[in-house]
């Protein structure tokens, strides 16, 4: 008989359950350089099922895998398959439980991708360059124009 080993931040979740990892690039800037940079993320359920339909995406590859194969104790595993330069997303682990909360709800969507296969034929495309660090420069362009009777009474 096999033990499920729950998650201290996730009680609801065991090492079993479902996730699908996905292999996105994106984009760094720095000095005015754009760089690409491979990123491991979790891809839930809604999200996979849009893809599934053709619409472009930064993701090359996904990855149907359980929550213990990825999540070891509190050491993130690189899947096999992915590139080992590959790097884990911003907030990797919260984003992976709530992923496996999608396909919990969603069953049917287990079947997109089956445990321990991969899927690459996504609409891969970087036209629109997913950038991770963007930086938000405010300009006088950006001041909205008042009406002249806003603040007037009529």
């Amino acid at each position: 008989m096999t033990v499920l080993t729950s998650y201290h931040n996730a009680p609801d979740l065991t090492t079993e359950d479902y996730v699908v990892l996905g292999l996105a690039t994106c984009f760094v800037k720095e000095d005015g350089e754009v760089t690409s940079v491979e990123v491991i993320e979790p891809i839930p359920s809604a999200a996979l099922e849009a893809l599934m339909k053709g619409i472009p995406t930064s993701y090359k590859m996904a990855l149907g895998t359980t929550l213990g194969s990825v999540l070891n104790g509190d050491s993130w595993q690189i899947p096999a398959g992915f590139p080992e330069n590959a790097q884990f997303s911003d907030e990797f682990e919260q984003r992976l439980f709530a992923a496996a909360r999608t396909y919990k709800r969603r069953d049917i969507a287990k079947l997109l991708i089956p445990q321990g296969s991969t899927y690459n034929d996504f609409q891969y495309s970087t036209e629109r360059k997913r950038i991770l660090n963007p930086a938000r420069v405010v300009t006088k362009d950006d001041n909205v124009k008042q009406h002249p009777n806003t603040h007037k009474i009529l």
